[in-house]
């Protein structure tokens, strides 16, 4: 990757690294697959209904979207 290119992604990480996102767990992880399980864990969640809060980024938004069908996603503003 050129030097111009990896600043740019530098660049956008900084800028989404501040955003915050507010994620809330609808659905359970009881029968689910154990992948789908252990990214809720990974989530910080411990009950059915629970909201946690984390700072936006790629990893994370991997992580939603491998359970997209149990959570539901808000910015967080402010």
């Amino acid at each position: 990757m050129s030097r111009s290119k990896r600043s740019w992604v530098w660049a956008v990480v900084a800028a989404v690294a501040d955003r915050k996102v507010r994620i809330t767990q609808m659905r359970s992880g009881v029968g689910r697959k154990t992948n789908q399980q252990r990214t809720l864990e990974a989530l910080g969640f411990k009950k059915h209904q629970q909201t946690v809060v984390h700072t936006d980024g790629p990893a994370l938004r991997g992580m939603i979207n491998c359970v997209r069908h149990l959570v539901k996603v808000e910015d967080v503003n402010g």
